[in-house]
């Protein structure tokens, strides 16, 4: 299988942690949406990231659709999850990592605005309303993770602290002005110690390239 996007992203961080997490191999292409768009346009017209090429060449793309595929993949190789199969403990990853994905594309909305707007026409109002739901988001992650802390290993991490740490990763790197880090103390122990795992590391937050663990 072929990842391709780069892994500033939050989402296609993700994907590269989780599939290492599921035992399945992969290489990785980092290519920009911005920077190599007709590349990126080149293996997938709708030019999103990430974008997953699977053994057979067909294209999918959305990390929680390919996640979804990669759960179902793993279930017939290796039998490792990141999802609970249990009611209640799937009712929590979901509400979890649907915090920590909104926090994601809150964070990402706020960069696009400054970074894509000129500086005379950022609408302020709409800034105002992306951090509070951001920092909504961040405010129930932080009772989530303070309540139960999560158990971060390479064998009992789960999607749910997963996704909230590359989120909480993310937004620190690229907005940290806007969520203050003292004000969430767990989330910034659980980040911490899911950036000491080795998957973590093999796909750093940035413009390098994912290297398998030796």
């Amino acid at each position: 299988m072929q990842l391709i996007g780069m892994l500033d992203s939050p989402f296609v961080r993700r994907v590269a942690i989780s599939l290492q997490l599921l035992d399945l191999p992969f290489e990785h292409q980092s290519v920009s949406v911005f920077r190599t768009f007709d590349q990126f346009r080149g293996i997938n017209p709708v030019v999103k990231a990430p974008t997953l090429i699977c053994d057979d060449g067909e294209v999918l793309m959305d990390s929680t659709l390919i996640l979804e595929y990669a759960e179902a993949l793993s279930a017939l190789v290796s039998g490792r999850s990141l999802v609970p199969s249990d009611i209640p403990g799937l009712q929590r990853s979901l509400r979890v990592t649907g915090l920590a994905m909104a926090a994601c594309e809150k964070s990402v909305q706020i960069i696009y605005e400054h970074e894509l707007r000129p500086a005379e026409k950022l609408h302020q109002p709409w800034l105002a309303r992306v951090s509070g739901q951001l920092l909504a988001a961040y405010d129930a992650l932080e009772a989530v993770f303070e309540k139960q802390k999560a158990a971060v290993a390479s064998a009992t991490i789960d999607q749910a602290a997963l996704t909230t740490a590359v989120a909480w990763q993310f937004t620190q790197k690229m907005v940290p002005d806007v969520v203050p880090a003292a004000r969430y103390p767990a989330l910034a122990a659980l980040s911490a110690a899911a950036e000491r795992l080795p998957e973590f590391a093999a796909a750093p937050h940035g413009m390098g390239i994912y290297r398998q663990p030796a």
